[in-house]
């Protein structure tokens, strides 16, 4: 008997990535609780860890190494992710707000989005400084700034202990560069007032050591493009300012109706705010039992007592109180690879102590960077032969990945009778059937696929933009759709909620693309997939596979690599950035795209069978070959890496036997590479290819040519 997987039956919902809840997340997917569905809502596909930032400024570590992949761990944990900015938490309905997307309901939630920056309200700032958090826009500048030649003028602004190892790293970093440098920090009281007197003295003998000029009880008026002007009129040359003060809550959270302390939600030793389903951790949550400053040793000390009380309050267990230890062990950079060690007033220094703050950090990241590998159920002993080839080595892959393979479809379908309504048009291995109606011309298809993403928001946006594809690619103007919708096994009311979220958003894609959603069929099974039927209107006859000429060019609209970037994904190999991007790309309607090639002599759009099966097809209806060139061939980043590692999607080999004269290994496999939500791919004039690709780039679109039609049937490379 078929053993369905257990319901789902309470939404826990994670506002932000800190590190408290990384660490929760980790230990979420070593022991997870059955029956609740987890969400993490964060700003961007990484979270970054601020204790590395000082050694990163300082160039001893690269960017990459500071990033906590939030959607590999999400996968590892089970846990579906949202990327977006929290707007607001609504306790009246129990949900949290983020633009651009129907509300996230929750059973349960909790809040761990740290602190951000007061900087940009002093004036000038916004446009000539950049502040410290978040770590994205301030890597970047600081790098392009850092490879510059010629002399530089660094401000940093307030003396913490923040400001103090940003000012040590860059003026360490500038001299590692050879560039001549004045560094500043201003502080507008007295720096490193929350340090004892001894490390206070070892810092400012450090920071005199790398040059650095310290300015404290100074007012800035504002900040210009060269200078920082202090109120009492000197002006202090920067050419490149920054900023570690001012660190304050987000605005919205005050708007919740929570209990607040300066900002900050108040918690209680449970770590539950006056909602008792809404939890707070790390840095955005003041413990009002046990009041601490602001640090991230508290944050990491929290994550196991979060972790029990969330599994509590969803119905699994006991609370458990967090004690707060009274001090700890702070480790300050002092630039070059050599640090300050502090607690209860000792402190020793020098490059035995960053060496001790380098392995807590490496440490710390490596919990992430090598996450446990969960073993997979056990085949049963005593089972049929084939079993083992066909589960194969790796998880059955989402989207056009899991498509039903070339041979079988053809085999499947070229047994079926001849169509003998005269009102239908028979379009073999065409993206839709033409259907004529009162003599209007109508194309209708239907497209569903196995889950790429546990968000029912994201991917309900990449079914509907995959099924539309076949009506653009066929110059046709969407009309009416049907939804096809199987949800995993869960409670009425998680049912209720996801169905919100998926009419929503299909409402909202299909009707951006001139159609109506007017019905559909949903039902419960082991996983969600997601489809659509539709029906498109042509003014003037469909573009079909069959119109493509001898010299015609090739024009594809979108970059190869969704295929083997999702089945990375689901195996918990990709880069979560990667797939951030990929996701974006799947999601890009294509309806000016179909517009703008309005006259192209043939068209598809390229999907499951990959770009070879998918042009093969135009090939052999139009009597024709081609050649591509596949240097030009676009793909999505971090496409190549992963082909080269050897991933692959379900249906590689499959597509790979369509088109067996061309070369395998490296960029040639993605030729094979199925596609979910892919480019259109047009033969057209050759005279005219260039004109169109600049109007589909001022429209959005990064197409290319990526070679032509040629007499000589099949494909081919351009030598």
């Amino acid at each position: 008997m078929h053993t369905s997987p257990l319901p789902l039956t309470r939404d826990l919902v994670l506002v932000g990535g800190g590190h408290t809840h990384a660490l929760l997340l980790r230990k979420w997917g070593m022991n997870p609780l059955p029956g609740a569905r987890v969400t993490v809502i964060n700003p961007g596909p990484t979270a970054p860890y601020s204790g590395m930032l000082p050694g990163f400024v300082a160039g001893h570590y690269e960017r990459a190494e500071l990033d906590i992949d939030l959607v590999r761990l999400a996968r590892f944990a089970g846990a579906r992710v949202i990327l977006g900015k929290v707007e607001g938490i609504d306790l009246d309905t129990r949900c949290v707000r983020v633009p651009g997307r129907p509300p996230v309901a929750f059973d349960v939630a909790s809040v761990n989005i740290g602190i951000t920056s007061d900087m940009p309200a002093l004036p000038g700032f916004s446009d000539h400084a950049v502040p410290a958090k978040p770590l994205g826009p301030f890597a970047a500048r600081w790098g392009e700034y850092l490879e510059r030649t010629g002399p530089a003028s660094v401000v940093v602004i307030g003396g913490g202990v923040a400001g103090v190892e940003l000012v040590m790293a860059m003026a360490h970093a500038l001299r590692a560069k050879g560039r001549v440098a004045q560094v500043t920090l201003i502080d507008n009281a007295q720096a490193l007032t929350a340090t004892a007197d001894k490390a206070a003295a070892t810092i400012r003998k450090a920071m005199e050591g790398l040059g650095v000029d310290v300015i404290e009880g100074a007012t800035i008026a504002k900040t210009t493009s060269e200078t920082v002007v202090l109120e009492d009129g000197r002006q202090i040359p920067a050419s490149f300012v920054t900023g570690a003060a001012g660190a304050r809550p987000y605005a919205w959270m005050a708007d919740t109706g929570l209990e607040m302390q300066d900002g900050f939600i108040r918690v209680n030793g449970f770590l539950q705010s006056s909602d008792p389903a809404i939890f707070a951790a790390g840095d955005c949550a003041h413990l009002s039992e046990n009041p601490r400053p602001k640090a991230g040793v508290y944050a990491v000390r929290e994550a196991p007592i979060l972790f029990n009380n969330l599994r509590a309050m969803l119905g699994a267990g006991r609370m458990r109180r967090y004690q707060p230890q009274k001090d700890y062990l702070k480790l300050i950079s002092l630039g070059e690879k050599s640090a300050l060690g502090e607690r209860l007033g000792t402190s020793f220094s020098g490059p035995l102590m960053w060496r001790w703050k380098n392995h807590i950090d490496q440490t710390f990241m490596n919990k992430f960077r090598h996450l446990p590998q969960m073993e997979p159920p056990a085949v049963p002993r005593l089972h049929a032969s084939g079993l083992h080839e066909a589960l194969g080595n790796k998880p059955m892959c989402g989207g056009c990945g899991a498509k039903v393979g070339h041979g079988a479809l053809h085999a499947a379908l070229k047994h079926l009778p001849e169509v003998q309504r005269e009102d239908i048009h028979s379009l073999p291995g065409d993206d839709a059937a033409l259907v004529h109606t009162g003599g209007v011309r109508q194309v209708i298809t239907s497209d569903h696929l196995r889950s790429v993403s546990d968000d029912p928001v994201q991917m309900t946006r990449i079914a509907a933009v995959h099924a539309l594809g076949d009506i653009w690619a066929m110059g046709a103007a969407p009309q009416a759709a049907t939804a096809t919708i199987i949800l995993p096994r869960m409670t009425p009311e998680l049912q209720r909620r996801t169905m919100a979220e998926i009419m929503s958003t299909a409402s909202e894609v299909i009707r951006q693309a001139g159609a109506e959603i007017v019905g559909g069929h949903s039902s419960m099974g082991d996983e969600m997939t997601i489809g659509f039927t539709l029906t498109g209107l042509c003014a003037r006859a469909p573009i079909t596979l069959s119109g493509a000429h001898t010299g015609d060019a090739l024009i594809l609209t979108k970059p190869l690599g969704s295929g083997v970037l999702m089945a990375a994904e689901m195996a918990g190999q990709a880069n979560g950035d990667w797939i951030a991007k990929a996701y974006e790309q799947m999601t890009h309607p294509q309806a000016e795209a179909s517009r703008i090639l309005a006259d192209a002599h043939a068209m598809t759009d390229v999907t499951g069978f990959g770009l070879a099966g998918h042009l093969m097809g135009m090939c052999q209806a139009s009597g024709c070959g081609a050649t591509l060139d596949l240097d030009a061939i676009p793909l999505m980043t971090g496409a190549l890496d992963l082909a080269t590692l050897g991933v692959r999607s379900t249906i590689f080999d499959e597509n790979r036997s369509i088109a067996l004269d061309l070369p395998s290994g490296g960029k040639a496999d993605l030729l094979f590479d199925p596609q979910t939500a892919g480019g259109l791919l047009a033969a057209v004039a050759a005279d005219q290819a260039h004109s169109l690709c600049e109007r589909l780039h001022k429209a959005g679109y990064p197409a290319v040519v990526i070679g032509h039609m040629t007499e000589a049937a099949g494909l081919r490379l351009q030598d």
